[in-house]
């Protein structure tokens, strides 16, 4: 069996938490994050992007979802052999999503009105992967 403890004991746990919770920040409603300059900003976080979806034989639906955005870190260095530049250079990309679908107006008949799209969960810079992401590159 296991001895409660006494209105002592017990008082004094309860002070103990009440001076606690008085150190933690107040929840203020009305307190506001401070905003970030967007055109100095150097990494990759997730922002609310609204893109237009469209689809052949379907109209078109404005969806806004959680993207991608930010710059990351890139750079050039000469080397003395071809291709005499050695390139490092970083997008921000998908660290992990998950895919949401919407129904597109006014499709075809036998037009499949599903559309699919992914929605980021957290970003982060690194190499840009053709498999998921539209990758500019020079020729």
């Amino acid at each position: 069996m296991v001895p409660t403890p006494g209105p002592a004991r017990r008082c004094a746990a309860l002070l103990l938490c009440c001076l606690l919770l008085r150190t933690l920040p107040a929840a203020d409603p009305q307190a506001r994050v401070a905003p970030v300059d967007l055109r100095r900003f150097v990494g990759c976080a997730v922002r609310e992007f609204t893109f237009l979806a469209r689809k052949p034989g379907c109209g078109a639906l404005h969806i806004t979802t959680d993207a991608c955005w930010g710059r990351c870190e890139t750079w050039e260095k000469p080397v003395v052999e071809p291709p005499f530049v050695e390139v490092h250079q970083r997008v921000c990309t998908y660290n992990e999503t998950r895919t949401a679908s919407v129904r597109l107006p006014g499709c075809s008949p036998g037009v499949e009105p599903t559309y699919s799209y992914p929605v980021a969960r957290s970003c982060h810079c690194g190499v840009c992967l053709t498999s998921t992401t539209e990758c500019l590159t020079s020729a």
